[in-house]
């Protein structure tokens, strides 16, 4: 029976047009040694690789992401003897000390089988070097918030990804500046529940969305959640199938959780965040598909970003069955200035309106005062924490209902806690740049004024 071999085409790439590439150097290299490339591992170094026509990287920055097991290494192990040939200076840099000395164990060994001379080879768990005579050399480090600070190289590599923090980047993403032909690489997996880096999947993003700038992406995943059993989608997803990755290997990996699988295996990238303070599970459990039966006025909140960029405003209102129902109303520019607001509240029927931010509370509260709305509840520090704590409790006990928002289920289902004062009070801040956290903000503040209104049964929460 003929072999089958994994797709060897990414099925997302983004590259810049190029018509020269160094990569048959690295491949060259590679395979003087006892490996020996197969398709995607070249073409994808010719990507890596690619020369314009002043003979610099095609890309100064390049990523891609590929389920385990399949060789990913085996990229980074061509690019750094190709490296070590050319006299760059290379920084390698991983999550795991155990990662970063493993690479430094098999690229010594790997540059002996290719004839590269090694003046100094440094053993030093968590300081291994290689350095040539030339004065080429790759530098090992696991990474840190300060790692890399005041040292130059001309190409930074990031393995295991998934686990690069913004405060990371910040040490590192400088250390290439003063090469003249740097370039940095990217290279891991989707993140998982335990993943605690933000760096790849912005990076992803902003290049899948059309920014970025002498930059490349690619992966091999499945574009949602699918059926671990499809071996189809397993020779779609690994292109190292047939070669050195067999299907039986995989076959056992289906016992697993069905989404680890997806990621994994299939390499799905998440539309949610597994480590938001609120998961989406949390969330969906308390949507409803019809507008539930209400009583009583409506609880407004408002809350002016930290950012002074945005405002948003949100209502909660009992509902028949005593749950809590809530619903984001607009989320808006603050330059856009307050008629809006203050046409909805002029318009609706409420009972209480609860205003936050120091960038805009006072100015909403004297401009209804003026238009004779109402009075608006300005909260102390210990009132909105307890408006926060209650409103966690609330999703927890079932107490909130809500109509799906894609919007509002964006910022709660990719958020996590800040602290708020000096005895345990917490917030929320955003894990997405693009989503508005005061969406959240202001449901919560209309959540608790809502629930603490007479007729609610009373909780106090102390810290």
């Amino acid at each position: 029976m003929d072999t089958r071999y994994g797709e060897q085409t990414p099925t997302v790439s983004v590259i810049e047009p190029y018509e020269k590439s160094l990569g048959q150097q690295a491949i060259d290299l590679y395979n003087e040694t006892d490996h020996k490339a197969i398709p995607w591992q070249v073409s994808m170094m010719y990507d890596i690789m690619a020369v314009n026509e002043d003979g610099l990287w095609a890309h100064q920055k390049f990523g891609f992401s590929l389920a385990r097991r399949n060789g990913k290494s085996e990229i980074i192990l061509a690019r750094c003897l190709r490296a070590l040939k050319y006299g760059e200076r290379v920084l390698y840099t991983a999550h795991r000390t155990a990662t970063s000395h493993a690479i430094w164990e098999r690229l010594g060994r790997m540059c002996e089988q290719a004839g590269i001379e090694i003046k100094s080879s440094l053993k030093g768990y968590g300081k291994e070097h290689l350095i040539t005579p030339e004065g080429g050399g790759i530098w090992f480090r696991t990474r840190t918030s300060t790692g890399g600070l005041g040292e130059g190289y001309d190409l930074l590599i990031i393995d295991e990804a998934q686990e690069y923090t913004p405060e990371q980047a910040t040490a590192l993403q400088y250390v290439v500046t003063d090469s003249q032909n740097p370039q940095t690489i990217m290279i891991g997996t989707p993140p998982t529940a335990v993943s605690a880096g933000t760096v790849f999947p912005e990076y992803r993003k902003t290049l899948l969305q059309g920014g970025g700038y002498e930059s490349g992406w690619c992966e091999w995943s499945v574009p949602e959640l699918s059926d671990k059993y499809d071996e189809d989608l397993w020779y779609k997803t690994n292109p190292s199938l047939g070669y050195f990755l067999q299907a039986r290997a995989i076959r056992s990996e289906t016992a697993g959780d069905e989404i680890d699988f997806n990621i994994q295996r299939l390499g799905h990238w998440l539309s949610y965040n597994q480590k938001s303070a609120i998961t989406a599970a949390e969330w969906d459990a308390l949507k409803v598909d019809e507008l539930p039966k209400l009583k009583g006025k409506l609880f407004v909140g408002v809350k002016f970003g930290h950012d002074n960029e945005n405002v948003s405003v949100s209502i909660a209102v009992k509902t028949a069955d005593d749950k809590i129902f809530v619903e984001a109303i607009d989320c808006r520019p603050i330059k856009a200035g307050l008629e809006w607001i203050l046409s909805f509240l002029d318009a609706a029927s409420w009972k209480t309106v609860v205003v936050d931010g120091d960038n805009g509370k006072m100015m909403l509260k004297d401009a209804m005062k003026q238009a004779k709305i109402g009075k608006a509840v300005i909260p102390s520090v210990p009132e909105i924490i307890n408006a926060y704590a209650l409103w966690e409790q609330g999703i927890a006990r079932g107490n909130i209902v809500h109509m799906e928002q894609s919007a509002a289920t964006q910022v709660i289902t990719n958020c996590e806690k800040r602290a708020i004062g000096s005895k345990g009070g917490f917030g929320y801040q955003s894990q997405i740049k693009t989503a508005d956290i005061s969406i959240l903000d202001s449901m919560a503040l209309a959540y608790w004024q809502c629930y603490e209104n007479k007729g609610s049964k009373k909780q106090n929460i102390s810290y």
